[in-house]
């Protein structure tokens, strides 16, 4: 999966520097184009000389050459790289990363770069559990780095703890898996519906729920990233996009939301529909805000908004996808197993309100992933980054593993067609 990848590989100032000259070894075997970016206090660790001998390209450290005055564009790498790998990554670089601080080139090729980056910290245990370094490890999280976490062993301290950069064997197994995703969504369009709508009663009052989008946007930049061109249809919500492959279209109601989905899904692969859209709106619009009258309660005639995963199940292709949300509070999985028939959909993602941690606000969520047969899989409480990659390996793993593994089988039989004409005709 690494032949033909290129990857810039950021060095710092680490004892685990070393290991930088394996890594580049074993991805330049598996068939990848390494450039190295390393920082001032990477070189006392590890020579561009022998970091050059393996890449053969030039090492670079600086924003220029000083003898000719030759610039280094981090701009340009940027754009080049299909991936950036820091490893390894001490507690300083993840903090002047974390926090933009572009005092070095290796720093400011990470704030150009269009690729996904890997992390791979090194450091001493105490540093590593340190709450600054803990914190900052989150932030890099929240805009979309992937860490590889250190290992637990014999640290340059003489003492023994989580800290140890993780062995260069495992980090480009990591990759590959990393694009053995990726690939799978390469050249799909996947269309995502997230956050809540706001169904208006007057100026300053509206319906709605307590839906946050993480779970949406956490989709779109699962799928962004193993190489889908993405269209999140998002109602508001106090979230932003990272990965470029994200065309993002704000809508506040939820007919706002029926429409652009309606107009958008045709043109896609799969739709995945995680927004909490409200399932009723006022009948009456106030021009003029409601005024309290003392002693009187107020009615609203409510009416059901559109029914958006309906209306996709309606006009659904053969070789599309569809994906529902169901957010429940009791009867889950027969709820659930409804919604999925009667919306038409492939499968659904069930959770529910008395799981801890789950739904709603929650950075994490529980979830169980029905297809349309009613066969059901249960995952654990983890971060909602790590579900959207749950949901997206279930999807991949039935719906677009089998047409790829069907474009194997069927052109390793003509392979063998050929053969056997080529025999005949000797």
């Amino acid at each position: 999966m690494l032949a033909g990848k290129k990857i810039v590989l950021g060095i710092t100032g680490s004892i685990a520097a070393y290991k930088a000259a394996c890594l580049c070894r074993a991805l330049i075997k598996k068939g990848a184009e390494v450039q190295v970016v390393i920082t001032p206090a990477g070189k006392e660790f590890i020579t561009p000389v022998t970091l050059s001998a393996l890449t053969q390209k030039p090492v670079v450290s600086a924003f220029f050459t000083a003898n000719d005055g030759t610039w280094h564009s981090h701009v340009d790498i940027g754009l080049w790289a299909d991936l950036m790998l820091i490893a390894p990554a001490t507690a300083a670089t993840i903090g002047k990363m974390a926090n933009g601080i572009a005092d070095n080139m290796l720093i400011t090729t990470y704030l150009s770069m269009k690729a996904p980056v890997f992390i791979a910290p090194a450091m001493d245990l105490d540093m590593y559990a340190h709450p600054s370094t803990q914190q900052n490890l989150e932030k890099l999280k929240s805009y979309g780095n992937q860490i590889i976490e250190p290992a637990t062993g014999f640290l340059a301290s003489a003492l023994e703890g989580k800290g140890r950069m993780e062995e260069p064997d495992t980090i480009v197994k990591v990759l590959e898996t990393f694009f053995e995703k990726k690939v799978q969504l390469t050249q799909k369009k996947v269309l995502i519906t997230a956050g809540p709508t706001y169904e208006k009663i007057d100026p300053v009052r509206y319906i709605s729920n307590y839906s946050s989008g993480k779970m949406g946007f956490a989709l779109a930049e699962e799928c962004a990233a193993r190489g889908a061109e993405v269209i999140l249809i998002t109602g508001p919500v106090r979230l932003e996009t990272i990965h470029p492959n994200i065309k993002r279209i704000n809508v506040e109601s939820a007919e706002e939301m029926h429409q652009a989905a309606l107009a958008h899904f045709p043109e896609t692969d799969t739709g995945i529909l995680c927004a909490a859209v409200a399932d009723y709106k006022p009948v009456h619009y106030s021009e003029n805000k409601l005024k309290r009258k003392s002693g009187e309660s107020l009615t609203l005639e409510l009416t059901p908004n559109p029914d958006i995963a309906k209306s996709l199940g309606e006009i659904k292709k053969e070789n599309q996808v569809l994906v529902g949300f169901a957010l429940e509070t009791d009867n889950e999985l027969p709820n659930a197993k409804e919604k999925l028939q009667k919306k038409n959909l492939d499968f659904i993602v069930l959770n529910s309100l008395r799981d801890a941690g789950a739904g709603f606000r929650e950075d994490t969520n529980k979830i169980t992933i029905i297809d349309a047969e009613g066969n059901a899989k249960a995952f654990p409480l983890k971060s909602k980054k790590e579900v959207a990659a749950d949901v997206m390996d279930t999807i991949t793993t039935v719906r677009y593993m089998s047409i790829e593994e069907g474009r194997r089988l069927f052109h390793e039989s003509m392979k063998q067609l050929e053969n056997c004409l080529k025999q005949n005709d000797e």
